[in-house]
């Protein structure tokens, strides 16, 4: 007569189970790494919205500045769309005296350009943090979990599974939500960084073309003061003084 064979016991893995028996430390790591991964995800959401509401405004800008012909119409332009930043860009190149220099116009359009960089990287600088600091919170975790491991065979005298299986799932468990948190982080993060930095050197581009206008402009500005000074300086002779000149 056969006998029936008693089916395997079916092993699932419920990491709620682990994190709710897990000790303080442990579950301190994993708040900590949960709240992490939100912050991730809600700054992707935060720039990827901010990126393309700046190309937006700055497309909208550049169609109309690249029709412009002079310092002054592309001025009127910049005033037209105040929240692009390329508006913000020819706003400060409009604020040079007359007759500032090339190299200075170039200098003030960096200054503005570092500005809005600062502007477009808000929030960039603690996703890069969470992506390289994520995976060590998750290994502080699975060292925890390891050293428990051993305190608990010290105090059971026994290295069977019922007594170390607990401690090493809550240990392996940090160690995937620290990858699980550092893994989207370090690809939004580069995502993020790519867009920016494309973007900042359309504008870098773009400003270019606005130095030279103005440098246009401030030249021509200082040729017309120039010849202004010396008409005063050295009057011309009336016609008539020379055709009859003085008889000493």
């Amino acid at each position: 007569m056969m006998r029936m064979e008693t089916p395997a016991p079916t092993i699932t893995l419920d990491p709620l189970a682990l994190l709710t028996s897990a000790t303080l430390p442990v579950k301190i790591t994993v708040g900590i790494l949960v709240l992490a991964s939100t912050f991730v995800w809600a700054v992707a959401a935060l720039k990827s919205l901010q990126l393309r509401s700046l190309r937006a405004r700055e497309a909208e800008f550049e169609a109309e500045a690249a029709r412009a012909e002079s310092a002054l119409e592309l001025h009127n332009a910049s005033r037209r769309h105040p929240s692009a930043a390329g508006a913000r860009v020819v706003t400060a190149l409009a604020t040079r005296p007359p007759g500032s220099s090339a190299e200075r116009l170039g200098a003030v359009a960096e200054r503005a350009i570092v500005a809005e960089r600062q502007r477009a990287s808000a929030l960039v600088t603690p996703l890069g943090t969470i992506a390289s600091v994520s995976p060590f919170v998750g290994l502080f975790g699975t060292v925890y979990g390891i050293m428990d491991a051993f305190v608990r065979i010290g105090a059971e005298k026994s290295a069977s599974l019922p007594v170390v299986a607990p401690a090493i799932g809550e240990a392996l468990l940090t160690t995937a939500i620290g990858l699980a948190c550092a893994i989207p982080a370090v690809v939004i993060y580069n995502a993020i960084d790519k867009r920016i930095g494309d973007y900042l050197e359309e504008l870098e581009a773009s400003a270019g073309e606005w130095v030279s206008l103005f440098g246009a402009a401030h030249a021509q500005n200082a040729q017309s003061n120039s010849a202004q000074r010396q008409d005063a300086a050295f009057p011309l002779v009336s016609p008539s003084a020379a055709r009859h000149p003085a008889v000493r």
